[in-house]
């Protein structure tokens, strides 16, 4: 089977998560790119290649990628369109952890008449969560609503946030401040982030959910007409919104998105004693009768090849790396713009790297056929 060069562009906690995956696969060479050079010492995996190069000098990034069958950004955001572009000239396949909005429609834009794969998306949420979701709705002969909730969380939340840093600063403060994508009576609508406050449990524990940005990706253009309801909302402990909602609306930190980002990162520790719960709910009709199904998957932070990795490293390289590998199999298209729901969940679980959200992680009623 076919060997591929993958480049990965950001060598921070998941640039580094994702390398170290595919490192245990014998099917991937791997070279990884970055402008700071005291990032690339920390990837610390023998075999792999390292180049400095910014990022932003689009002749310069496109040449460390020209040899890559496959370009995944680690990198902010905000480079998303930048890299996407050099990946299409250096002729790889593009694929990304981006929750922005604007950003993935930027890597859209690039896909049309491409003649290879853009695939934006990939990570945790939005990502695996879209396709469980997916998965999920092919389930029904009719579906009704769709609800997908996902949440990074401390085993051991102290302090009044019940919350600490456990990935991208910026990606968070995106999510809490950018409208949100849902369905309303089987219409796309754009909803405001941090309301439509709701209560789960699982395992005895209660948590709180609210709207938050990017994380149903595009399946609120697949399931439009198709359902009635589709919604995200991100899981946090209780009481963690309402402060929240404090920071930004009564002092002002909204406006201020440097103030908050430098609050946060000096305030909220980090922390490798994490968890991810993914918790999708569908409700329609199945042979003629109303029904209710539900897909729950607990990750821990967990030792892969020697080290430590927190929870939200392991599923968010997971989502990206298994949808590489299922496209280097041929399993997926291999031209313009491919969405999370394209993937199938038993394909998706099938790969090395999908099957770390396999059993011993997961609660799940059946896949659909």
């Amino acid at each position: 089977m076919a060997r591929w060069t993958v480049g990965i562009v950001g060598a921070g906690k998941i640039g580094r998560m994702i390398t170290a995956l595919l490192k245990t696969s014998s099917h991937y060479d791997i070279r990884v790119i970055d402008h700071d050079t005291e990032s690339l010492a920390q990837i610390g995996t023998p075999g792999v290649q390292v180049l400095q190069a910014d990022v932003t000098d689009a002749p310069a990034l496109t040449q460390a990628l020209t040899g890559c069958d496959a370009v995944i950004s680690a990198a902010p955001f905000f480079l998303t369109p930048a890299i996407a572009t050099a990946a299409k000239a250096a002729g790889a396949h593009y694929f990304d952890l981006t929750e922005d909005v604007a950003a993935t429609d930027a890597v859209r834009g690039l896909a049309e008449g491409a003649n290879t794969a853009f695939m934006p998306q990939c990570g945790l949420a939005p990502g695996f969560v879209g396709i469980a979701g997916a998965d999920l709705a092919a389930q029904f002969d009719e579906l009704d609503t769709l609800s997908l909730r996902v949440g990074a969380l401390p085993l051991y939340p102290t302090n009044a946030l019940k919350y600490n840093l456990t990935w991208s600063t910026d990606g968070l403060i995106n999510e809490y401040l950018n409208p949100c994508d849902a369905l309303l009576d089987g219409q796309p609508v754009k909803l405001a982030p941090l309301e439509d406050l709701e209560i789960i449990g699982h395992d005895g524990v209660e948590y709180e959910c609210f709207n938050t940005s990017g994380g149903l990706g595009t399946l609120s253009e697949s399931l439009a007409g198709k359902a009635r309801r589709v919604s995200y909302r991100t899981i946090r402990y209780p009481g963690h919104r309402d402060i929240i909602k404090l920071l930004l609306d009564d002092l002002g930190l909204a406006r201020r998105r440097d103030l908050l980002k430098e609050v946060f990162e000096t305030a909220l520790p980090r922390t490798k004693q994490d968890m991810v719960l993914v918790y999708c709910t569908a409700t329609g009709i199945r042979d003629g009768v109303f029904t209710e199904r539900s897909y729950i998957n607990k990750s821990t932070a967990r030792e892969i090849a020697g080290k430590t990795w927190s929870a939200i490293q392991v599923t968010t390289a997971a989502g990206v790396t298994a949808v590489v590998d299922l496209m280097r199999q041929g399993r997926l298209p291999r031209a313009g713009f491919v969405g999370q729901e394209q993937v199938g969940l038993s394909d998706f679980l099938s790969t090395e790297f999908g099957a770390l959200y396999g059993p011993g992680t997961v609660t799940a009623l059946d896949t659909a056929a």
